[in-house]
């Protein structure tokens, strides 16, 4: 039986998937993405370990690929995962510095630089870009102030994706949606920005050659597959971003279909046949970027998502993994029947959800979260409520970016991600958006699309129609409650004002207690 792998590196797991040809999970392993604070004179700093990031994710494998029969059952391998984050290695292949993650906030400065010398719009007509504080090429500016010594003796900087790839067959290579958000690339051309590089005196010498989804790199070395238990030589392939590969089982390549990747980060997203470049796109806090489907792109919206919940479970959760321990379970479940149990409107509790700042439809570094509407009657599910809420209202913020900045009006949106087996969350996102929810009946829609690109790099598929075809599954669609739907459209006029309301608030603590 023919046999694809997906890795997907992701903020809080590192995990190994291994599908059929028809989608379905035949192994899988798993290992936790550990986050590191080193510095004891700069507290929020964060990095990721190389050594643990390789360490993990090839324990993952072989753990997965111990389930199996023969693991030349496996006939490819692509990585996906998150972006941005990147490590300098030397000629030999060794790494010179942790990767800066993308919680940590010391590129602030190259932040402001940028803004000042290149700008927003200049930015997005070149790479299509809005431009976040982690963006890759902040951090080779910080690297060049702070650590000129390192950079010199850097032969390439490896995007986190490019770094996993290097480590199982040796090439040093990324790939157009890799590239798509470093702030360096040329959506037009789709190559390095001569004009940006020459701006920031960012070496070209420094980045690997961008090439598309799909490409062949290479097999995996003799001591990658004693790692990983893969077999010798297992042909390793270009994957891509999480959320465009996440795009791929579920038909998001295709005009028309627009898709709600709900986990760390909350991406709307929709295909398009050209890049659309426009200052108007541009200021609705949308990104324009090459996909991992052939000769297409992307335009979606993000912010940080289900993070915000992940902080409430371990801060507020511990009675609910009490319970989980006691009566069995899970404790999401427990803080979920909590939360369901709170009130349409929480009480008239919001949540502005910007504890890692804002993104579409308004992009501000310096905005932070807030609890609004708090009294003496609140109680904890009112106030875990009010999160879930408030980032299903944030959905609907990126819905509305698409529908006044592109003229897309959706009928439906199609859902993946982790939070898509939270049945109450789905319910509260089409009574909030006010759109039926369609989740498919798809495992693990993000190392999937990676395996799908594995597929197609090696001819198992034709192309993305015909894997799509052959791994699609239709699901659960929830429908808007035609009770709460109206009153959330009312409470979603509050909430707009939220942000504008305590942005000035919101940047006097910033300068005061982050910068």
């Amino acid at each position: 039986m023919d046999l694809l792998a997906g890795i997907d590196l992701g903020s809080t797991s590192l995990k190994c998937v291994i599908y059929n040809l028809d989608g379905d999970v035949v192994a899988s392993g798993s290992r936790p993405t550990e986050k590191f604070n080193p510095y004891p004179d700069h507290p929020d700093w964060s990095v990721w370990q190389p050594e643990q990031i390789w360490g993990g994710t090839a324990a993952a494998m072989k753990e997965a690929v111990a389930s199996l029969a023969d693991p030349r059952q496996v006939k490819g391998v692509a990585v996906t995962g998150m972006g941005m984050d990147g490590v300098p290695i030397d000629e030999q292949g060794n790494w010179l510095y942790p990767f800066i993650n993308w919680h940590d906030p010391r590129t602030e400065p190259q932040l402001s630089w940028w803004q000042r010398h290149i700008g927003a719009e200049e930015s997005f007509r070149i790479g299509g870009n809005t431009l976040w504080r982690f963006n890759t090429a902040l951090r080779l500016l910080w690297m060049a102030e702070h650590e000129p010594q390192i950079l010199a003796r850097t032969d390439k900087w490896l995007l986190i994706e490019d770094f996993l790839n290097f480590m199982l067959c040796g090439r040093r290579a990324t790939d157009y949606t890799m590239a798509s958000c470093t702030l360096l690339f040329d959506q037009q051309k789709r190559d390095w920005s001569e004009e940006i590089l020459a701006r920031t005196g960012i070496e070209r010498r420094l980045l690997c050659d961008p090439l598309p989804s799909g490409t062949v790199l290479g097999g995996v070395t003799e001591a990658a597959a004693e790692a990983t238990g893969l077999a010798p030589g297992t042909p390793v392939v270009l994957g891509g971003h999480d959320y465009l590969c996440g795009a791929l089982p579920v038909g998001a390549f295709a005009p028309g279909v627009v898709l709600d990747v709900t986990g760390t980060w909350g991406i709307v997203l929709t295909a398009a046949p050209k890049p659309i470049l426009t200052p108007e796109v541009g200021r609705y806090g949308l990104t324009v970027e090459t996909h991992v489907a052939r000769d297409t792109y992307a335009v979606w919206g993000g912010a940080v998502a289900s993070d915000m919940l992940e902080w409430y479970r371990k801060e507020y959760g511990h009675q609910a993994l009490q319970l989980a321990q006691q009566e069995g379970g899970v404790d999401w479940d427990y803080l979920m029947a909590e939360a369901a149990a709170s009130p349409a409107g929480a009480r008239g509790i919001m949540f502005l959800p910007h504890m890692s700042a804002a993104g579409c439809p308004v992009v501000d570094a310096r905005s932070l979260g807030a609890f609004v509407g708090l009294s003496s009657f609140a109680k904890s599910g009112d106030m875990l409520r009010a999160i879930i809420e408030g980032l299903d209202y944030q959905v609907l913020d990126m819905v509305t970016a698409f529908k006044t900045g592109l003229g897309i009006n959706p009928d439906r949106l199609v859902v993946v991600g982790g939070a898509t087996r939270n049945h109450f969350w789905m319910q509260n996102k089409a009574d909030v958006v006010g759109l039926p929810i369609e989740v498919p009946e798809v495992e693990e829609a993000t190392p999937l699309g990676a395996a799908i690109l594995a597929g197609i790099g090696i001819g198992l598929y034709r192309d993305e129609q015909d894997a799509f075809e052959r791994v699609y599954k239709p699901g659960k669609v929830y429908q808007p409650d035609p009770q709460l739907a109206p009153n959330y459209a009312d409470w979603y006029q509050i909430y707009r004002q939220l942000y504008p309301a305590l942005a000035p608030v919101s940047h006097q603590l910033y300068e005061q207690f982050r910068v």
